[in-house]
């Protein structure tokens, strides 16, 4: 080899470490579980509702103000079920006019401050509700609930559409 031929070889090899190492310090920099922050202009602070739906506790809308934080958001729905993949979540922001479905209310998951906010069912049915649950499990259908103490089909036909039971 000649001599030129071996100048050429180590300016190669310089080259490829320079590159090599150049590589890998930008990538120790990178790091995948970074937060992603949304920010919003301050002239338009969020107010209003917003609706948490899938797996948490208690699915339904909830009171939004302008600093509350996603996971703000979770806590007031009760936290997140077991099975909850917190990787991947979908924000929906209707249009103005559009129909919003009202709450429903789990039977199987809620708590008795919650069923009292269901018309015709105050802090006594709703403590019945729960004390039906405990000795009997979880409801199948939302029918099931007129086997509850003090709740009759009357009862029953005012909230069957603000009611579900989870599978």
């Amino acid at each position: 080899m000649t001599m030129r031929n071996k100048y050429w070889a180590l300016i190669i090899i310089l080259l490829v470490a320079i590159i090599a190492i150049s590589g890998i310090a930008i990538w120790s920099r990178y790091s995948v579980g970074q937060p992603i922050e949304i920010s919003i202009a301050s002239d338009q602070e969020l107010t209003g509702r917003v609706y948490i739906g899938g797996a948490v506790s208690n699915p339904g809308f909830y009171p939004l103000k302008g600093r509350d934080s996603i996971q703000d958001i979770i806590q007031a729905t009760g936290g997140t079920t077991s099975n909850a993949d917190l990787s991947s979540l979908r924000i929906y922001i209707p249009r103005v006019g559009e129909k919003i479905q009202p709450q429903k209310i789990d039977l199987n998951q809620a708590e008795a401050w919650l069923l009292e906010a269901l018309p015709g069912i105050g802090e006594v049915r709703a403590q019945a509700i729960v004390d039906y649950r405990c000795q009997n499990g979880p409801f199948n259908n939302i029918s099931e609930l007129t086997k509850v103490d003090g709740i009759g089909i009357t009862t029953y036909e005012q909230i069957k559409h603000l009611i579900t039971v989870a599978d």
